[in-house]
C-alpha cells in the first residue's frame, strides 16, 4: 500500500474480554500491524482485562502466540514483536463485583491526559455492568471512549435497554458501536466511487438502476459459535447490522460533509425509508433456510442440527434472502435483493448495481444480446471493483458484442495487502472519529425494521427450508429474484 501513515497520539487501550477469541484473532494482530508501521506512539499501552487469573508475563505469552497464529510469519520481525509486547499488560477484573477495579485504576493512573479507550469485546449482557463500574471507580475521563461490539441486543427492546444503560454514564460522543464491515477498504471505496467521481452519481437512481443485490456468503458453518448462533440466526447475525449498513451506503443521499453525524444522518434516513416487511407480505418477500449435510470443496460437512451441542432439531435460520425497497424519490420501485448464509459454495461479500438495458439497440440481432451494465463491488475476498461493459468482439465480419469487465483489483493496483478493517477502526477510535461507527438511533431504526420480520416468522411457525451444504440456499431464494425476471449474480472470476 502507498498510503501515508499518520501516527496517533499516545493512548491507553483497555480490552475487556482480553483473553477471548476476538481479541486474539483480530484486535491484537491489528494493533501489532499499526505498531509495526509506526502508527502507535510512546508511551501507548494495551491492557487486557478478563476474569481469568494470570499475570502479565503469562498474558504476553498468550498474545505472542496469537500473533504467531494470525499474523503472517514474514511480518513478525523480532524487534517489532518485542516492542509491541512491551506495550502489553494485564489486570484480572470481575465485571460483576468490585474485584480488580482499583488495581486497573492504579495501573493507568499516570495517563490521565491520554486518550483512554475501553474496548468491550464481551457479551452485551456485560455492557451495562462494565460501563457503570467504569463510572463508579472514576475511570472515565473527558478523553475516554467506550467501544461496543456487536451484537447490540437481540431485538429493539434489548438494544434500547443496552443503549440507555450506557447513556447513563457516557454521552453519545464517547460511545463507539462497531461494525467491522464499515472499516473494509472496499466499503470505503464505495463512497469514493459515488462522491469523488462525476461518472456514477448522475445515474445512481431509479431512472437508471434496475435492481441492487447484496450478498454475504460463507463456506463455514456455525462451528464454535453454535451456542450463540442458535439464539441468533442469520437475520440477527448478519442482516440487521452488516447488510443493512451496506444497503445504507448504496442508497443514502450525499452527506453535506464527511463528518460523523452528517454521514449517519443520511444512513438513518435510508433505514427509516425501508418498506416494512410483516405478516402481510413476508411469504413473498423473505426466504429462510437451514443447511443440511453436504459437501464443501469435496469434503463432507454435517447438517446444522448436528453441529449443535444437543444435536436436536432447531428452527434457527442459517440462510436468509429478502427483497427490500427504499421508499424515497431516488429509489422508489428499485428492488434491493439481500442474501446471506452459511455453508454456501464460496466465501464472497459483494454489492451488485445492475443498470437498466439500453432503451433501443441500433445494431439489430446480428451483434447478439446487449447485456445491461453492472457495477460489482467485491468486499471479500479479492477486493476490487468491476464495471461490466459491452464491447465489439475483435475481428472482421460485422459487429459482434461481448460483455467484458473493467477490473480494478486492489491487490494488483496497490501491490500489497489491505489493512484489516479493525486496524482502521481502532485508529479511528483513538482519533475520536465516529464516522464509521453506528449512532444509537441507527441501531434502533435497524431493529424497528427487523423485529416485525422475526415476529412474523415466529407467529407463522414455519420451519426454515432445508438446503444442501455447498449449494446457494433453498430453491425459494432463486424463485424470489427470478419471479421479477432477474437472477443472482455469480462471477466465475
Amino acid at each position: 500500500m502507498t498510503s501515508r501513515i499518520v501516527a496517533v497520539e499516545p493512548f491507553d487501550l483497555i480490552v475487556f474480554g482480553g483473553t477471548g477469541d476476538l481479541a486474539y484473532r483480530k484486535l491484537f494482530p491489528s494493533l501489532f500491524r499499526r505498531d509495526h508501521d509506526s502508527q502507535l506512539t510512546d508511551p501507548s499501552r494495551i491492557i487486557g482485562v478478563s476474569r481469568r487469573d494470570m499475570d502479565a508475563k503469562e498474558f504476553k505469552a498468550s498474545v505472542k502466540h496469537a500473533l504467531e497464529t494470525f499474523v503472517p510469519k514474514e511480518e513478525l520481525e523480532k524487534k517489532a514483536v518485542s516492542r509491541f509486547l512491551d506495550r502489553i499488560d494485564y489486570v484480572a477484573v470481575d465485571a460483576l463485583t468490585d474485584e480488580g477495579w482499583d488495581e486497573l485504576k492504579s495501573r493507568i493512573a499516570d495517563g490521565l491526559d491520554r486518550v483512554r479507550a475501553f474496548y468491550l469485546a464481551t457479551s452485551p449482557d456485560l455492557f451495562d455492568a462494565i460501563t457503570h463500574q467504569l463510572s463508579k471507580h472514576g475511570l472515565l475521563t473527558p478523553k475516554s471512549r467506550v467501544v461496543l461490539e456487536k451484537p447490540l441486543g437481540h431485538d429493539l427492546a434489548s438494544a434500547q435497554e443496552i443503549n440507555s444503560a450506557v447513556a447513563d454514564v457516557l454521552p453519545e460522543s464517547q460511545i463507539y458501536r462497531i461494525d467491522h464491515y464499515l472499516g473494509k477498504e472496499t466499503v470505503q471505496n464505495l463512497m469514493a466511487l459515488r462522491f469523488a467521481n462525476v461518472l456514477f452519481e448522475p445515474v445512481w437512481d431509479s431512472a437508471h438502476v434496475d435492481h441492487v443485490q447484496i450478498t454475504v456468503a460463507e463456506k463455514v458453518g456455525v462451528e464454535a459459535r453454535a451456542g450463540y448462533y442458535d439464539h441468533s440466526g442469520a437475520l440477527r447475525d448478519m442482516v440487521q447490522n452488516h447488510i443493512l449498513q451496506l444497503l445504507c451506503l448504496v442508497a443514502m443521499e450525499p452527506p453535506s460533509a464527511m463528518q460523523a453525524d452528517a454521514l449517519r444522518d443520511e444512513k438513518l434516513k435510508v433505514l427509516r425509508a425501508l418498506k416494512p416487511i410483516d405478516e402481510g407480505n413476508i411469504r413473498t418477500l423473505t426466504v429462510r433456510g437451514q443447511y443440511r449435510a453436504g459437501a464443501i470443496d469435496g469434503k463432507s460437512v454435517p447438517a446444522y442440527a448436528d453441529e449443535l451441542e444437543d444435536k436436536g432439531p432447531s428452527s434457527t435460520e442459517t440462510f436468509v434472502a429478502l427483497k427490500a425497497e427504499v421508499r424515497t424519490w431516488r429509489w422508489a420501485g428499485v428492488p434491493f435483493y439481500l442474501r446471506t448464509g452459511k455453508r454456501l459454495p464460496s466465501r464472497v461479500s459483494e454489492i451488485v448495481i445492475q443498470f437498466k438495458p439500453v432503451p433501443l439497440s441500433i445494431f439489430g440481432s446480428a451483434g447478439g444480446f446487449l447485456a445491461p451494465n453492472r457495477l460489482v463491488i467485491r468486499l471479500q475476498p479479492d477486493e476490487g471493483v468491476k464495471l461490466f461493459l459491452m464491447i465489439k468482439d475483435p475481428g472482421p465480419g460485422g459487429l459482434r458484442f461481448r460483455e467484458v469487465p473493467l477490473n480494478l483489483s486492489f491487490a494488483d493496483t496497490f501491490k500489497g495487502p489491505n489493512p484489516d478493517a479493525y486496524e482502521r477502526l481502532l485508529m479511528d477510535v483513538i482519533r475520536g472519529n465516529q464516522a464509521l461507527f453506528m449512532r444509537r438511533d441507527e441501531v434502533e431504526a435497524a431493529w424497528v425494521w427487523a423485529d416485525p420480520i422475526l415476529e412474523a416468522w415466529s407467529r407463522m411457525g414455519q420451519e426454515p427450508a432445508g438446503y444442501t451444504a455447498g449449494t446457494w440456499g433453498p430453491s425459494a431464494a432463486v424463485a424470489l429474484i427470478e419471479r421479477d425476471g432477474f437472477t443472482w449474480h455469480e462471477d466465475p472470476a
